[in-house]
């Protein structure tokens, strides 16, 4: 080898021992560059390959395409090892250690109404009354009519509701599951249904346009009011507490009659008086009666040999004593920390 084209496997030891010297991709670039770019160290050697003697160039050109060949290969090996490094540093950033335990799933649980109304079932069931359910899109007949409360009435007024057309509206109340089950069923019966109702009252603390109601009934011969006192006596004790004391004040509802709401003494000051019952010590809870015989000849009842008593409460409130919430919006909210704790 002419002594112009310098010491080959020089060049081929030094990009070597830079090539494995490059920790980044942009230092190897640079390697690559040196040696092999436009004006690189092996790039320079080819173009003084023409100043060679003419019988030296075959074994020259050898040479040099051997010096290229081994500098690509150095290169080409150090980028892969580049590559698998930054490649198991990835993965060992990302890595999830399976021994360590999951992450609990939170599990829900029914609804705060949701269980009230269960439970009051159950008290009621335990009593022989059987749990049945009715539409929530209801007909004007059915839903004020056959409850005794014709077009003209003025209780209307007190259950405006949304109507839907075509005489067709959302129930007002789950009394008219009572006319649906006398309508399916001949005394004896004992049923109790609860749910959805709704009404045109505008939100506040204590109304909703979606509430929940129970509403229970029983009808057979020689039922009498006594027997509708003892049943939520009865109730009263079992939800409420043992010491719980009833009251039975006179009322009107045009599906009953005789009719009268039923109070219980404050569960919060144990019938002292607070701001609660408004110094009373006492709170409605529920309004109730003997069924019109009106609303049994519609059904189709003697009401000459039967007699029956219904009765009927909302399921906010009850639920808002029990557990001491004062506003009826915290239960349609959906606030996991309010839910959570009842």
């Amino acid at each position: 080898m002419r002594e112009d084209f310098g010491d080959l496997h020089e060049i081929e030891q030094q990009a070597e021992r830079e090539a494995a010297a490059a920790q980044t991709p942009e230092a190897l670039e640079e390697v690559r560059v040196r040696y092999l770019g436009r004006q690189g160290l092996v790039t320079q050697a080819f173009r003084r390959l023409g100043t060679a003697a003419p019988e030296e160039r075959p074994r020259l050109g050898q040479a040099l395409n051997a010096l290229r060949a081994a500098v690509s290969s150095a290169l080409a090996s150090r980028a892969d090892a580049l590559a698998r490094d930054a490649r198991e540093a990835r993965l060992a950033a990302e890595r999830l250690d399976v021994t360590l335990p999951g992450r609990p799933l939170a599990v829900g649980r029914r609804h705060v109404l949701t269980r009230t109304m269960e439970e009051i079932g159950e008290i009621f069931r335990g009593l022989g009354f059987q749990i049945v359910e009715g539409p929530e899109v209801e007909h004007d007949h059915d839903n004020f009519e056959r409850l005794n409360i014709p077009p003209y009435h003025p209780a209307r007024d007190a259950q405006d509701s949304f109507y839907l057309g075509g005489g067709w509206l959302l129930r007002t109340h789950t009394t008219v599951v009572d006319v649906h089950v006398l309508d399916a069923h001949r005394p004896p019966v004992r049923a109790l249904s609860y749910g959805h109702c709704y009404r045109r009252d505008p939100v506040d603390a204590s109304h909703s346009p979606m509430f929940h109601q129970v509403d229970g009934f029983m009808v057979d011969e020689g039922v009498r009011f006594s027997d509708l006192k003892g049943v939520l006596i009865h109730f009263a004790r079992m939800f409420f507490g043992p010491d719980t004391r009833t009251r039975f004040v006179p009322s009107y509802f045009p599906f009953t009659e005789p009719s009268a709401e039923m109070a219980i003494s404050c569960v919060i000051c144990g019938g002292r008086g607070c701001a609660v019952c408004k110094r009373s010590g006492w709170l409605e809870i529920l309004g109730c009666g003997m069924f019109h015989p009106r609303v049994l000849e519609m059904a189709g009842i003697d009401p000459q040999r039967y007699t029956a008593f219904a009765f009927g409460m909302g399921v906010e409130r009850p639920a808002m004593l029990k557990h001491r919430i004062d506003d009826i919006r915290l239960f349609f909210e959906n606030d996991l920390r309010f839910l959570r704790q009842v």
